[in-house]
């Protein structure tokens, strides 16, 4: 089954433009990148291009480090422990759904 794609994940900001949407400069997108904190899609010229995805990613950055104090090293934390949070949620569900399917066999026995 084809995965419908995700328009939230096209890339279609240079880094101008991202910068902008941010508020923040295009040297400070380029150190979070050699951070880690985002790997922005590259046009065969290298051109970097950034998603709506990824533009939320950069606001929550933003926010994290201007409105609540938390330094860069604090927001990869942050950011790693939000991802594998969502990871243990989707497990979660998974496991609810199999169960529940079991549940339905065991039933019918």
């Amino acid at each position: 089954m084809a995965e419908a794609f995700n328009t939230n994940d096209e890339p279609k900001y240079v880094i101008s433009v991202a910068a902008e949407m941010v508020g923040i400069s295009c040297h400070t997108l380029r150190y979070y990148e050699r951070m880690g904190i985002l790997s922005p899609q590259r046009t065969p010229g290298r051109v970097r291009l950034y998603s709506d995805s990824e533009i939320a990613l950069l606001k929550q950055v933003r926010r994290m480090m201007d409105d609540l104090g938390i330094n860069l090293a604090g927001v990869e934390v942050a950011l790693r422990m939000s991802k594998r949070i969502s990871e243990l949620e989707e497990e979660n569900r998974a496991l609810k759904e199999a169960l529940a399917k079991y549940s339905e066999f065991k039933e019918e026995k």
